[in-house]
């Protein structure tokens, strides 16, 4: 037995990038890798700390001395959802990697829609020549990013960088310098001024379907995009894809770019596949980098042993 106490793992990554990753990670210390079929019926009792994504529902049955539970994402939903959750500590995946990453994928389709690339890319396809004559500048649009966390805050710092006006919503206000931020009795003012909303929100009760046909109708007509455009590269959970699709095909939205869905993988029947006005990504935009990952599960257990106080810990009552 380790002299440190044992981590049990249970992720989704594939066998080739776990077993490189681990071969630099918690050194001298007893990891618990339960995507090794090895490990399927191993005693769990001595465990103490357990690094998650969407794990076998009998873990925590069979891990009962756990006492620090660890994302593998920087969503939580799917751990606080889980059966016999115990009441320990659930500490979200914070790092530069994911941050840039999703900051990368939310500038990246701004500008997308800003450029007009759906219609060159289609002008493209038909060998067509043909220069725009509605070309506006970041500055003349309104970027709205709902979700002020880590990522969130992030990425509306580099899309003001990039010229954007750019707003922001949480559920309580914060302070953003140079950002006109707005809380969640005053929602309807922060829509009615947004052309690209950016969702970037974790999934609660509150959020659950909070992207609705409703939502849609309160975005700003008429402005330099003409139409609104959606964004959503926080929770599926979060937007009523029935109401994504009907307001895109009734011109209330005139563009999306969407890298998570109410059910992953995206059917192959969903009419989303086939709109030229619709970027889809598969659960890509900020893909954990498996070992910052590991490096983050190893500060944190080491803060936590030297007797300091755990970072980025999840307020269960908010869920997030």
């Amino acid at each position: 037995m380790s002299a440190k106490r044992p981590v049990v793992i249970d992720l989704k990554f594939s066998r080739a990038a776990m077993d490189e990753a681990l071969k630099g990670a918690f050194a001298d210390r007893d990891v618990i890798d339960l995507g090794l079929p090895e490990n399927a019926g191993r005693d769990l009792s001595d465990a103490t700390y357990a690094l998650l994504w969407k794990p076998d529902p009998s873990l925590f049955k069979r891990a009962t001395a756990l006492e620090v539970l660890f994302s593998g994402g920087a969503g939580v939903d799917h751990i606080l959802a889980l059966p016999d959750l115990p009441d320990r500590p659930v500490v979200r995946f914070v790092d530069r990697s994911l941050t840039d990453r999703m900051s990368e994928w939310v500038v990246l389709n701004c500008l997308y829609h800003l450029r007009q690339m759906t219609t060159y890319q289609r002008q493209q396809r038909e060998k067509l020549w043909n220069e725009l004559a509605l070309q506006p500048e970041a500055r003349d649009v309104t970027v709205g990013v709902m979700g002020l966390g880590v990522l969130g805050e992030d990425a509306a710092r580099k899309l003001k960088t990039m010229g954007f006006t750019v707003i922001g919503w949480s559920r309580r206000q914060k302070v953003l310098e140079g950002i006109e931020t707005f809380d969640e009795d005053h929602l309807d003012a922060f829509l009615g001024k947004t052309d690209i909303l950016v969702g970037l929100l974790p999934l609660t009760s509150e959020t659950r379907g909070l992207y609705d046909s409703s939502l849609f109708s309160r975005l700003r007509q008429g402005g330099a995009l003409s139409k609104p455009v959606f964004l959503n590269a926080g929770r599926g959970g979060s937007q009523v894809e029935a109401d994504v699709i009907a307001a895109l095909q009734k011109g209330v939205l005139g563009a999306a770019s969407l890298d998570v869905f109410e059910k992953e993988p995206l059917a192959a029947d969903s009419p989303l596949w086939a709109m030229e006005n619709v970027v889809i990504t598969p659960h890509a935009a900020a893909a954990s980098d498996i070992r910052a990952l590991f490096r983050h599960v190893e500060q944190q257990i080491a803060r936590y042993e030297a007797g300091e106080a755990l970072e980025h810990v999840v307020d269960r009552w908010a869920g997030y």
